[in-house]
């Protein structure tokens, strides 16, 4: 039995959605799912599996940072069988490309965890996403008329952070579009585990501009990201 998601054996599925707020796993379960069921309570950090046009996935919120990220990924992989996770969350765009109420797709990470320098020392391993999530995300985002772009973000572990000004224009000058604090991790606990992974990052805020999408319309702004990611995935 895992440590921090208490739930019965087989009652988590192979595919899972990973928000960050647990009242947004919840929401998405009471809106989006039917039969659902929730399997762990365990620090707030619900957890729950239903169905989806008759398709059984699971939503688990994992907190925020890639510390926190990383307990729920681990266990979930490791002790709960999953197999193909979808990290759903929000972002800050720092690119022109990338606008307000976009969905990013995001192809790969930058960083700033120590988290893979004590994996791999000198070794420079670069996260990705799983080519055909990649790939299916991409085209049912044309298909459903979802404004979105695919490129870089940067995974952050500080959110006040005192450099953040010299890391935005580094991230900048290589192109990376936004900034977040989980996928670096989601990319590499699917690499080490042999797992499919991908990160659709709303676009909440912009770090050019210092607009922010309101508070209202971020739940429907969100719920479009939530559909494109079941779409892609029981596509």
């Amino acid at each position: 039995m895992s440590i921090h998601i208490v739930a019965p054996q087989g009652s988590i599925a192979e595919t899972v959605l990973l928000p960050g707020d647990p009242l947004r796993a919840e929401h998405i379960a009471t809106t989006c799912l039917t039969e659902v069921v929730r399997y762990n309570e365990i620090r707030g950090m619900w957890g729950f599996t239903g169905f989806w046009k008759g398709h059984r996935v699971s939503v688990q919120g994992t907190g925020m940072g890639m510390p926190s990220f990383s307990i729920y990924a681990h266990e979930l992989i490791k002790d709960h069988g999953a197999r193909r996770l979808v990290r759903i969350g929000t972002c800050g765009t720092m690119s022109e490309r990338l606008k307000l109420r976009d969905v990013l797709i995001v192809q790969a990470t930058d960083c700033d965890s120590g988290m893979n320098v004590s994996r791999f020392g000198s070794y420079q391993f670069a996260p990705t996403a799983s080519f055909d999530l990649l790939r299916r995300a991409y085209e049912k985002a044309i298909e459903l008329s979802i404004p979105a772009q695919v490129g870089n973000v940067f995974t952050s572990d500080q959110f006040y952070d005192l450099k953040g000004k010299e890391k935005m224009a580094l991230a900048q000058s290589v192109g990376t579009m936004a900034i977040e604090m989980e996928s670096c991790e989601l990319y590499t606990l699917a690499r080490l585990y042999g797992v499919e992974a991908l990160t659709l990052l709303t676009v909440s805020d912009s770090l050019l501009s210092g607009e922010e999408v309101p508070p209202k319309e971020r739940q429907t702004t969100f719920d479009s990201m939530v559909l494109l990611a079941l779409s892609t995935l029981f596509a």
